[in-house]
């Protein structure tokens, strides 16, 4: 979830997954918003669920993580890379895709060139029929389909597109103030396909984002902060009965439901020390797990349609220019893969349903501004087995932690 540039120093604006765009926005929705990180006096965008105009630096040839990059095979993992977003197709900057769940449609945010804000796309998975779905006015984030496909589940702010107002409208996360801003008046809307009918599910005050549907559509899963924190809420597929789920403190979000509809995987900042993990939890929000740790950036975690995985972004902010790269992680968090090793800035992956393609945002290729890019995925079968030698990352689980 995407989020426009300013200093840290000044109130932020909205604009993701990248999004990281989030994301996240993860998923993530995480971020399934833009984030503005402020590393080593470098800005970096992305968006959660939500990510859109990264610019970091080439990594160091003497750094740890460039030397674990140059020993790492992304073939392994990914091949028959190809971008699918570009600059001349009007969109100066895109991120935090999702697939439909017949794979032949992509929904995603992107700057248009003549907007000020990020708005809502679709298109179809070869890039044709590139269609905005939002209304072009305010900002947009975190695009995500229909078990069905009818429908596109997003978040807007073009009824009360009051700007953001501290104190409380920035969270920092991550080393080196990782920041984002939330605006009051998002809230969550579901576009018709056949029609075009745009209608409002969430009316509350306060932002309500980062929103995605359960495997069957009854039910969504969503980020909100109704209260004086962002939390973690459900509600019926249209609206009707929110009910809060994780509301521990800390910024919470970015979630998603498991393939089987009877969990939810989500990042957060819980322990309060800069940095965020990924978390698996039921959908009670009685059984959270941490399934990292906290030792540095976790975020944008979307689940492999085995349920046995989470794929995720990790941010390395230890020595040298920070890097981006896409990790798999067992979702008991006690096996760890690193899938991509590009310089340059990968985040907020998601999988096709079929598990046969793995989808994110990135510069790669020398890109002045993130696009969306897909590939074969290759690392694990649909039910989620390894399909060669891999190298692992960790093999011990965080200890669980509760609310």
């Amino acid at each position: 979830m995407m989020r426009q540039p300013t200093p840290i120093s000044d109130t932020l604006r909205h604009a993701t997954a990248g999004r990281p765009a989030s994301g996240g926005s993860s998923h993530n929705c995480f971020l399934r918003r833009l984030r503005v990180l402020h590393l080593s006096g470098t800005v970096l965008l992305l968006a959660l669920a939500a990510v859109p105009a990264v610019a970091e630096p080439p990594a160091s040839a003497d750094s740890a993580g460039a030397k674990e990059a140059a020993a790492h095979d992304e073939s392994k993992w990914i091949r028959n890379v190809r971008q699918l977003t570009r600059a001349d197709m009007g969109l100066a900057r895109s991120g935090e895709a999702y697939f439909s769940a017949d794979g032949k449609r992509v929904a995603f945010q992107a700057y248009p060139t003549d907007r000020s804000e990020y708005q809502i796309y679709i298109m179809n998975v070869d890039g044709s029929g590139l269609k905005m779905i939002s209304t072009g006015v305010g900002a947009t984030t975190c695009a995500y389909f229909s078990p069905d496909g009818k429908r596109v589940l997003f978040a807007a702010n073009h009824l009360d597109p009051r700007p953001v107002a501290p104190p409380g409208a920035t969270q920092p996360a991550g080393k080196r103030s990782y920041s984002w801003s939330f605006y009051p008046g998002m809230d969550l809307f579901e576009y018709t396909l056949d029609g075009g009918d745009l209608r409002r599910l969430t009316t509350e005050p306060g932002y309500d984002a980062e929103g995605s549907f359960s495997p069957d559509g009854k039910l969504i899963v969503f980020t909100t902060m109704r209260g004086d924190d962002q939390d973690i809420w459900i509600c019926n597929a249209d609206g009707t009965e929110p009910r809060p789920v994780v509301t521990a403190r800390g910024y919470d979000g970015g979630p998603f439901f498991s393939p089987d509809g009877k969990r939810i995987v989500y990042r957060s900042d819980r322990r309060g020390d800069e940095t965020m993990q990924i978390f698996v939890n039921t959908l009670d929000g009685k059984n959270e797990r941490a399934i990292t740790s906290h030792d540095t950036l976790h975020w944008c975690p979307f689940w492999h349609p085995s349920g046995r995985w989470i794929i995720y972004t990790r941010g390395d902010h230890g020595g040298g220019p920070p890097r981006y790269d896409l990790y798999l992680v067992s979702d008991d968090g006690r096996e760890s893969h690193r899938v991509t090793s590009d310089a340059a800035f990968d985040g907020l992956p998601v999988f096709s349903a079929d598990g046969k393609q793995l989808m994110w945002t990135s510069r790669r290729g020398g890109l002045s501004s993130p696009q969306v890019f897909v590939a074969d995925f290759v690392g694990l079968t649909p039910d989620g087995a390894l399909t060669g030698k891999a190298e692992k990352s960790s093999a011990e689980a965080p200890e669980a932690k509760g609310q």
